[in-house]
């Protein structure tokens, strides 16, 4: 598997909607199922499973009826200093310019 580093945007978004397939087929649920349980339209999630486009409401409406929205968690979670110099410079509240 290449890593997400070497691949383009597009082959990005088109891998995490085949995971999002994947998932709803191991629940065994057709995709009018999954988009009736989300809340979506079977469209939205026939452009998400194909391209990987959706917005961001819809792809939480999404996981939360696959199970799945404690993954959403993770994906910018905070991370553990590493060093003295990286805790002192959490202490910053803006961005620089």
């Amino acid at each position: 598997m290449i890593s997400i580093e070497y691949k383009t945007q597009t082959e990005i978004l088109q891998d995490i909607g085949a995971r999002a397939k994947s998932a709803r087929l191991r629940e065994n649920m057709s995709r009018k199922t999954l988009a009736d349980k989300a809340g979506v339209a079977e469209a939205s999630l026939k452009r998400f499973e194909t391209t990987g486009h959706i917005s961001l409401s819809s792809l939480v409406q999404v996981l939360t009826a696959l199970d799945r929205l404690s993954e959403l968690d993770e994906l910018l979670a905070e991370q553990a200093p590493l060093s003295i110099r990286e805790l002192d410079a959490t202490k910053r509240q803006r961005g620089r310019k």
